[in-house]
Parts: C-alpha cells; structure tokens; sequence
C-alpha cells in the first residue's frame, strides 16, 4: 500500500511537470509521457525474471528491503531533475526497483493455500487500490505547492517503507523450496522458454499480457485524457484515482471472494473481460465531467482478472518455482507498460492534436476493447484446467 502510494503521488503533477521541464504543448507533453513510461518498464521488463530468480535462491526479505531504499533515492533524484535526461535516468533506476512486484506476489504465494491463492493475490490489488486513493489524492493536493512536493513526499514514504519492512517482514523461502540459480532462466526469454514448456500455461500467458496492454490505458492516458476532455487539474485527476482505486480496493480485497465462490476462476476471468469491454466503451464516448467521475469507479469492477490468473498459473507451477513465474509475469506487465503508453499516447495525440481528422480523445478506449476481446478469444479456445 505505501509503496503504491508513493507511486500515485506523482501522478496528478506529471503533465505540468513535464511541461515545466520541456515546454511544449500538452500533447507534447503526452509523447514525453509515454517515453518515460516506456523506459521504466523496459528495466521492468529485463530485470524481472533476474530479481524472481534471486528471490527463488536467496529470499524475499532482502530482495524487497532493497529495492525500497533504491526507490527512496530514485525519487529524490526526480525530485531535483531539471532537464528531460534526469528524469530518464530516474525512470531507469526506478524500473529496475520496482521490478520486485514480482517477488512480493510470490511471497503471497508461499504462505497461501491453493485453495486461497486468488484471493489473497486479490489482497495485493486491493493494498495497492488503497495506496492508490491516498496517493493521487495527497499528490494533487500537494501539486498545488509546486510539481516537486511530491516526489519529496514519495521519497518519505519508501524510506518509511523500508524500515517498516525491516521489522515486520519475516523470510518465506526455505531449504525445502529453496532454488539453485542460473543465469540462462534469469531473463525474460529464457524464464519464458521454460516455463512455456509446461503444458497449457504459454496461452494464458498471452492473455495475461493483451490485458494488461488493454488496462494501461488508465495510467498511459487518464491524465491526459481528463485534462483535455474536461479540463480537469491536477486536484479533480487526484480524485478520479481516487475514486478508482477504492472501488478496485474493494472488488480486489472483498468482492473477489465472493464472485471466485459463484463463478469459479476461470468464469470469474471470462465475466472481468466482459465487463471491462462496457466500460471502456462508455469512457470512451462519455462527454460530461460528473458522468466520467461516476463511470471512474464501475470501471474499477472488472479488476478480479490478474488475481484470479495468477492463481490459475501459481497453482500449475512447482513451489519452487513461484519467483521464477512471478518474474515473468512482472516481466510481460513490463512488457505491456513498454507497448501501452507509445501505443496509447500516440493514438490520444493522433485524435487530439490540431487539425486532427476525428476529433475522439477516448479512442485508446477503443483500442483497448479490440485487445480484451482478442485475449477472451485465446482465453475460451485454450480452458485452463480446473483447480
């Protein structure tokens, strides 16, 4: 939750900031997003597997422990920047600290029942959907004492962090799971290679990669979005998280439960596909601020989908090899936060800008329910097994 929170921090102020930095129009501004976000999740992306396979031989504690202290500096570092090639090197450091989402998913699944595994993964959505109330909403506050308090205020909350973590977080990999480590599966290709040779996992695989391209709209664009749709600050986006991150809170937290024990996993994935296909294609058209804020949070309900994949796979996995798939699933998120944001911005600044043909900035809603449909296709002609 915290370190979430020091992530939706800066949120509401990156536009302005990067006006601040670069100049530029607002949809210049968007491209410069979209690099940013791009360059993070590429170190995301290489550095996964590498930190799950570590956690796999030497431990959770140390590995989550470090990567807190890292981010302290990254965003005091993006906290000071004054040209576009600091914060590209904070982006870079970042991407390879927060590569470690992987590793706190495995640690959920070392201490969780087969039976439990989709509901306690639902309990890091949920922790991340409370930071993601409390941060927006604390950084478009603090935007208004300047585009750098918040990033100062990020930075109090990993150091914060980590000391938390230093008392309170015990280490789950024992001698009984405990993985030798090899270079040739600590990276993305070849942790994906061996795991796509266990039977039935390499589809879902894809699917869970087209819907996390289609769920980064929201952070590719939102800012983006409102601002130019509405003419929202940084004060109503702040609020719109918001609300977003305490429905997602709840459905990940609370409603999962309930709607794995209806439906099962595999139908609870088919029923957060189709859903999510309404509401980006109400948020896609939506004219009116009041309607938007109103559609922000329904949208948050289709977000039982990643808890209830990652425990599909974690259970067709050895325990042993939790990091390693926690790795790579960092890795294809990564992958998606590469394609998402120049993808997403790009089609925002193609129906934007000046002199544009069609006039829609909620077009990358569209594209998004083109992915989730293919990905519910993969998902329907290859089940995975009941579990």
């Amino acid at each position: 939750m915290l370190d979430a929170m020091g992530i939706g921090l800066i949120m509401p102020v990156m536009p302005d900031l990067i006006v601040e930095v670069q100049g530029g129009s607002l949809a210049n501004a968007a491209l410069w997003g979209g690099i940013l976000s791009t360059v993070f999740a590429i170190m995301q992306f290489l550095f996964g597997p590498l930190i799950g396979n570590l956690s796999d031989r030497f431990g959770r504690r140390p590995v989550l422990l470090i990567s807190l202290v890292v981010m302290t500096v990254d965003y005091l570092v993006m906290a000071v920047a004054g040209s576009m090639a600091l914060l590209l090197i904070g982006r870079l450091v970042g991407g390879i600290a927060t590569a470690t989402s992987g590793t706190a998913s495995a640690y959920v699944a070392d201490i969780s029942a087969p039976k439990d595994k989709a509901a306690n993964f639902g309990l890091i959505g949920a922790a991340f959907g409370i930071g993601f109330v409390l941060g927006p909403l604390i950084g478009g506050l603090l935007g208004g004492y300047g585009t750098r308090a918040p990033f100062y205020a990020a930075a109090a909350l990993s150091a914060l962090n980590a000391v938390f973590g230093y008392f309170v977080l015990r280490e789950t990999v024992t001698d009984r799971i405990r993985r030798p480590f090899h270079w040739r599966r600590a990276n993305p290709l070849g942790a994906l290679r061996h795991l796509g040779k266990l039977p039935g996992i390499r589809p879902l695989l894809m699917m869970y990669f087209l819907y996390q391209v289609a769920f980064h709209v929201y952070p590719s664009i939102w800012s983006f979005f409102t601002q130019e749709r509405f003419g929202w600050g940084p004060g109503t986006i702040g609020l719109s998280l918001a609300l977003f991150g305490i429905t997602m809170a709840f459905v990940q937290g609370v409603l999962i439960r309930f709607v794995l024990r209806w439906l099962g996993e595999r139908n609870t994935v088919v029923y957060g596909h189709v859903f999510d296909v309404f509401a980006f294609a109400a948020l896609a058209f939506v004219t009116s601020g009041a309607l938007a804020l109103v559609l922000t949070p329904l949208a948050a309900l289709g977000a039982v989908i990643t808890p209830a994949l990652q425990a599909i796979m974690s259970k067709m996995v050895g325990d042993d090899q939790q990091g390693e798939l926690q790795g790579i699933l960092t890795s294809i998120y990564a992958l998606a936060m590469i394609v998402s944001p120049l993808m997403m911005t790009s089609v925002f600044a193609a129906f934007t800008h000046d002199g544009a043909a069609l006039y829609l900035p909620g077009a990358p809603f569209l594209v998004s329910i083109l992915l989730i449909l293919i990905g519910l296709a993969v998902f329907v002609r290859n089940p995975p097994p009941q579990g």
